[in-house]
């Protein structure tokens, strides 16, 4: 196997840019043509991206390009947020994009106005992300086989690398799991025996505790899957967004129903943990990979990137400080799509990163 990544950065959404980046990953893999290429633009190019996509065919003499438009993109060099960039992963000796099946992990991208969660549901194991930035609207598409899919998304598989997954939700729990005692659909009124608002506000600081001053946007609520012992450090969980405190009903709204009898805990969107939490999910991957990594596909939120991290992106700096030199990708994406307790799920502000081995 080889693969290599490229990227380019200018002034305005040149296709000349695709290619560049393209042609920058050739010459490290040592190719002359490339078996596959995901290649990723700035939300620069979404109106019209075909004239890139067509460049990077071109530079790759190859026309398995698959990929889309966001907000920003990423390789092991550097992250672009601000500026119209390309970002290329070529892939040869072996390594295919094909059809999506239910025997290999399925590769998944999706504009925000074409998720369908029963899509997603449906399938084999899914993992990727959701184009577009924080507002999930605007004129972001993804493409396959090098050309716009019409549909807004696609599916795929990588043939010729086997590929480790895994998930990063990168919050500090606030509490033990507790049993949800009391609900209806999204709304949780009882846990552990005590009302769902006072077992939240009793976990936060004083100065978080007031009416009004509950900082909804930075509590999730976790629901633990499998055994029991180590879920939390395992990262064995999913999130649920809290949406809305009522101090009369002295309930808690989440985005996401909640059944009688599961464990609950209260958790808090948090830099650190969120850097602990990568870091221990790249130990993970690379410990269970069987041979060493030679590419990763990594896809974190909008929410998780250099915003929340102060200017910085920590999680692309775990990964290359932890596999130096491994080439990576990425995109920052209004949506992470993960395979869960059994199930294709859509996460916020999470990171899912892939780790492929020949």
């Amino acid at each position: 196997m080889k693969a290599a990544t490229g990227l380019a950065q200018g002034r305005r959404p040149d296709p000349a840019l695709a290619a560049r980046a393209v042609e920058t990953a050739m010459t490290r893999a040592g190719l002359t043509r490339a078996d596959a290429v995901l290649l990723y633009l700035t939300a620069d190019f979404a109106r019209d991206p075909q004239p890139a996509l067509t460049a990077a065919a071109r530079a790759a003499s190859c026309l398995q390009i698959a990929g889309c438009a966001a907000a920003g993109v990423l390789t092991e060099e550097d992250w672009v947020l601000d500026a119209p960039a390309a970002a290329a992963l070529v892939l040869g000796e072996g390594v295919t994009l094909r059809a999506a099946d239910a025997l290999a992990p399925t590769l998944t991208f999706a504009a925000p106005n074409a998720l369908d969660l029963h899509w997603l549901q449906g399938g084999g194991a899914r993992f990727g992300g959701v184009a577009g930035d924080a507002s999930g609207q605007g004129p972001y598409c993804v493409w396959s086989h090098g050309r716009v899919a019409e549909s807004g998304r696609c599916e795929m598989a990588l043939a010729g690398a086997n590929l480790r997954i895994g998930v990063s939700q990168g919050v500090r729990p606030l509490c033990a799991p507790a049993e949800v005692r009391r609900a209806c659909g999204q709304e949780v009124f009882e846990v552990g025996g005590d009302s769902a608002l006072a077992g939240l506000v009793r976990e936060l600081p004083l100065g978080m505790r007031a009416p009004g001053r509950i900082p909804t946007h930075l509590l999730m609520a976790g629901l633990p899957y499998g055994a029991p012992e180590r879920a939390l450090e395992e990262g064995r969980f999913h999130l649920l967004p809290v949406l809305e405190v009522n101090a009369e009903a002295r309930s808690v709204l989440l985005a996401g129903e909640v059944p009688l009898g599961v464990d609950l805990f209260w958790a808090q969107r948090q830099p650190q943990a969120a850097e602990q939490d990568m870091r221990a999910l790249i130990r993970r991957l690379a410990a269970d990979a069987a041979g060493a990594p030679e590419f990763a596909l990594l896809f974190p939120c909008m929410g998780r990137g250099p915003g929340f991290y102060s200017g910085q992106d920590r999680d692309l700096k775990a990964l290359t400080k932890a596999l130096p030199g491994l080439p990576c990708i990425g995109f920052y994406g209004n949506g992470e799509i993960a395979h869960l307790d059994g199930a294709n799920r859509l996460l916020q502000y999470s990171v899912v990163l892939g780790l492929g081995v020949g």
